[in-house]
């Protein structure tokens, strides 16, 4: 199971598209790059988000009792208001990579967490939505 996280128009709620394809991997992931701003990522990391992000009050739909935990703390949030945010959360994660995508490490989580940064930074005009 996974998260699939994008940023949105904000009028239509379509998932926006990038200048040029971009290379970013996730648990799934379109061959020879995706023009979408979307990042699919493996459950396997939510334990390190539920820890290192804020719990947000929100009234958005994926939200638990009225509360936002983990990487959903960033739904509903501009690109450019997720960007300290997910800077915040990538510097309390640790570094430990490992070669295995599904392994949920710190590491990489974190990674996961670098490239939605890329995306807000591309596209700090957009609505970040998912699940």
């Amino acid at each position: 199971m996974s998260y699939d996280v994008e940023l949105t128009d904000p009028m239509t709620g379509d998932i926006l598209e990038l200048d040029s394809p971009h290379q970013m991997k996730g648990g799934t992931y379109q061959l020879g790059g995706s023009p979408n701003a979307w990042l699919n990522i493996t459950w396997n990391y939510g334990k390190h988000y539920r820890r290192v992000f804020p719990d947000r009050p929100s009234d958005h739909r994926e939200a638990r009792d009225g509360v936002l935990t983990g990487i959903r703390t960033i739904y509903g949030l501009t690109g450019a208001e997720s960007i300290p945010v997910l800077e915040r959360a990538i510097l309390r994660l640790g570094d430990d990579v490992d070669d295995d995508y599904w392994k949920g490490t710190e590491g990489n989580a974190r990674r996961a967490l670098t490239q939605l940064l890329a995306l807000a930074q591309m596209r700090p005009d957009g609505i970040w939505d998912g699940d």
